[in-house]
Order: C-alpha cells, then structure tokens, then sequence
C-alpha cells in the first residue's frame, strides 16, 4: 500500500510542473520573464512570498522546535516581522514601484552608481546559494525516510539533484508567472497538510494530551528571560524576536531580491504593499500552526527525545510522524506538500538570482540596452546556471546536522546588515556618494564575518558554560549600524553630490536619475 504514497507524490510532481506552464503563458520579454509585467494579483504575490520564505525550514524545523523547547516561539518571532514588513511597505516599496525597477539593487545603482549595484548583487546571489542550499537539504530529509520504507536507499545528493531537475523544468520556461502560481497552490498543499495533521494528533492525543503540553509550557508564547546573555544569543528572546525581528524582516523582504521581485509584480503601489503586509499576516498564522504540529507531537510520543525514538534530529519528528502516522495516501500528500514547499522555495531563488544577475551585472556591461529576445535568453540561461550551483551547494551541506531553520538565519546574518545598511544609507546620508557606500558595505561584510564566526558569549546551559554565538536576529542590526556609521564618516571628508553629477537624491520619491536612464 505505500506505493500509493509513492504515485501520488509522483503524480503530483508532473502536475505542478504542467500547472506551473499552463498558467505562466509564454513569455516575451525579460520584464515579463521576470515581474510578470506587474501584473499579478496581490494575494498571489502574498502567497508566494510566504511559500519563499517559509519552506521546508519551516515545515519540518518548526515543529522540531516547539517539540524541543522553543514552544510558541516562532509566533513570536513573527509578531517582528509583521512590523518590520510594515515598516518596508511604507518607506521602501514605493521607491521600488515608483522607479519602475525589476531589481532593488537598481535603486542603489541610481542612488550611488553601478559599482555598489553590482556589488549588492554578487553578495545577494552568494548569500542565496549557501541560504538555499540548506534549504534544498532540508527538502531531502522526509524524501529519503520515504524511500527507505521501500528500500530504496538513494543519497541525499541524488534526491536533492532530482527535485532541483522537476523545478528547474517549470521555472526555466515560465518565469516568476509560473513561480507565483504555482509557490500558491504549493502552500495551500503544506498548509493543508499540517492543519491536517493537527486534527489527526488532536483526535490521538485528546483534552488529556492538550492540558499535558500546556503543562509542560508547549504552548508558550513569550520568552520574558531578560538577561542579557540570553537576549544576545536566544532568537527567541523577547527583544531579539520583536525588535531584531522586525529589523531582520526590513532587510529580507526590503533588500533582498528574493522577496522584492515578488512585490514588483504587483500592479500598483498600493497592491504591493497590501501584499507585502498581508504576507506577514499568513506567516504568523502558519509559524502558530506549525508549533501547534510540533506540541502535539510532544504528547503523542508522550515527550520523548528524538534519541530515543530512534531519530537523528528534530528536523525527523513531523516527517516520521507523517509517514508512519497518518493514512496511505494523506501521508502522500503531505509530502508532496513537503516537496512543495521546497520547490516553490528554490524555484523562487533561482528566478530572482536570475533576475539579479541580468538586470544588475550582465545589464551594465552594454554601453546600449540589449534587445527584449537577447536578454530573455540570458535570463533562461542563468537559470540553468544557478540550478546547478545551487544543486551543488545543497549537497555540501548532505553533511551537516542541527536545526535547519537556525541555519538558514544565520548565514544570512552575514550579508543583510550590508544590504539594509546601503538601502538606509541612502535615504539617511544626503553627502554619502559610491565610493562611501563600496567602502561601507565592504567593512561591514568583515565585520559581520568576524562577529559570526569569532564572537561567542558565555551562555548557562544545565548548569555548563557554552560559548554562544550571537543571535542572527541581532546580526542585521549591529550590520546597519556599522554600515550608516562608515558611510557618514566617509561622507565628511568630501563634498555632497549634486544634480549634475547624477547621483542626487533629495527627493525621497524621485529614484529615476541618469543612472536608470541609460
């Protein structure tokens, strides 16, 4: 009977490719390859940023997490990001809307010129293949358990190279049409399953089951520990989840393309705010059902470790759970939905690295704009490109071990302190010109390296000391920081830029300067 699990995940596979095409159309031009045209409709657009972000990060570490400790955590954390996606919608999305861009670096190359442009996008391109890479990984995990219950024991490497070669079919030839479509459908699939799979523990674990999470602080929503090590280190914190959420959130949905092209294929200013806003809604919504998953599988295995029930990790518990679980067939389903969301997330990055690729460095090496057919055949190119890099990425990180979402914030608490701090620097430093910003941006990716990987903070776990490594929600801020304070201190030893030199901002909504003209 679990060969029906299989058909069906089979089955799906072929049909969200077919969909994905259906509904994108053929595309004409590079802005239709990569906005749509600014053509779709809001709520799509707010499903597919969710479908992006959340992932198989979320699908199977988030309810390892809350079975682990984190509890209500997550809801938490994006009570954050909610304001920080406030805070975007208001200030920086109507310079993007306004511009008529298809990139958010292209504000910077008409802000402080191409250089820092091209700049912002090899680092948003370098950030994507580690971040996406763990993603990939991470879709890998329920995969491989499936086919180990028929004895197929196929490598992590060999799933992760099968499921980049399905979603590369639909977003090579459909663009961000057939990424915002079918990243909707995928999300009602995952979102699907785990309210699903709420009313199937529900039932196992009944009221007993309920008031034995409660109990045991499952279903915690605040975490009030306000020593300061703890704030410094604990993503969940307080503090950290509000106040560095709300930043973290302004630098991954504000400066980074990956959820930026997505609101620029809105089609007006206000219905890429509704859905920019409306995103973090859906996200709360979906952390809050994800914990709930993970509570409910602390009384169904009435609370033991993943050690002993046998399993590597957290990251194991819902994927288990799901094929041993639930029904012949819904255990399908549900990981189809698992598998979609892992597609909607790296077809999602590999048309936005792309996207990047095209519109901020291949576009500035012609002196001339290229025609429509030549850059839409670039763009189809790096798609294919990137698919590849980032298969490779994905199975340098088959090795690792550890919570995957943790992970993926992360590595990018490397680079979106830079990306945030260059975007405010030129909003909030009138006299700051390229070579300030190049400057900035730069010591800010040292520092941030040094702060990742050298900084640890003596944390008391159990009664042990162990060296912590800062929060990845603080990342981003201490990043702003050191990028706003290089690039005005630079700006001191120079005049301002004026008018005549193409650089003038000092209209906050005026972003179409010679820089974009040519």
């Amino acid at each position: 009977m679990r060969q029906l699990d299989l058909v069906v995940i089979v089955v799906y596979l072929v049909a969200i490719a077919w969909i994905g095409l259906r509904l994108a159309g053929r595309q004409k031009t590079s802005k239709d390859y990569f906005v749509g045209e600014g053509h779709m409709p809001w709520w799509t657009v707010a499903f597919s940023v969710v479908a992006t972000e959340t992932s198989v990060l979320t699908v199977i570490s988030v309810p390892g997490g809350a079975y682990s400790g984190q509890a209500f955590g997550n809801v938490e954390l994006a009570l954050g990001y909610v304001i920080g996606r406030v805070v975007v919608a208001a200030v920086l999305i109507p310079l993007y809307k306004r511009g008529g861009f298809v990139s958010a670096y292209q504000y910077l190359g008409s802000r402080f010129g191409l250089r820092l442009q091209g700049l912002a996008s090899v680092t948003f391109v370098f950030t994507r293949l580690l971040a996406e890479g763990v993603r990939l990984f991470a879709s890998a995990i329920p995969i491989k358990l499936l086919l180990d219950e028929f004895g197929v024991h196929a490598s992590y490497r060999v799933i992760i190279i099968a499921v980049t070669a399905v979603t590369v079919l639909y977003t090579y030839l459909g663009g961000i049409k057939a990424v915002i479509w079918t990243d909707t459908i995928q999300m009602v699939l995952y979102v699907g399953g785990a309210l699903l799979a709420i009313g199937v523990l529900s039932a196992h674990v009944g009221g007993d089951g309920f008031a034995q999470a409660l109990h045991a602080g499952k279903f915690q929503l605040f975490d009030t520990d306000f020593d300061p090590a703890h704030i410094l280190t604990s993503p969940f914190a307080l503090p950290t989840a509000i106040i560095g959420g709300a930043i973290f959130a302004m630098a991954s949905h504000g400066s980074d393309q990956l959820m930026v092209q997505r609101v620029l294929s809105t089609r007006s200013l206000r219905d890429g705010q509704k859905a920019m806003i409306a995103s973090g809604v859906f996200v709360t919504v979906q952390f809050a059902a994800f914990s709930l998953v993970g509570a409910l599988l602390w009384s169904y295995n009435k609370g033991r470790s993943f050690e002993l029930l046998g399993l590597s990790s957290t990251d194991n518990l819902y994927p288990e759970f799901i094929l041993h679980g639930l029904p012949v067939v819904v255990s399908g389903l549900l990981v189809a939905g698992i598998l979609g969301a892992a597609m909607g997330s790296l077809s999602s990055a590999l048309n936005s690295m792309s996207n990047s690729t095209v519109a901020d460095i291949i576009h500035s090496f012609f002196s001339s704009t290229p025609s429509e057919e030549f850059l839409l055949r670039i763009a189809r190119v790096m798609t294919l490109v990137w698919a590849v890099l980032m298969a490779v990425f994905a199975c340098a990180f088959s090795t690792s071990t550890g919570n995957v979402y943790l992970t993926g914030l992360t590595i990018a608490g490397y680079t979106y302190g830079a990306l945030l701090g260059a975007f405010l620097l030129g909003r909030l430093v009138r006299r700051a010109n390229e070579t300030d910003s190049v400057v900035a941006f730069l010591v800010t990716i040292a520092v941030m390296t040094y702060l990742v990987r050298g900084v640890k903070i003596d944390v008391t776990v159990a009664g042990a000391t162990v060296p912590t490594g800062i929060a990845a929600q603080w990342l981003v801020p201490i990043g702003v920081l050191v990028t706003l304070a290089v690039g005005a201190l630079m700006s001191l030893f120079h005049s301002a830029p004026t008018a005549a030199d193409g650089l003038d901002d000092t209209d906050p909504d005026r972003t179409e300067t010679a820089a974009v003209r040519k």
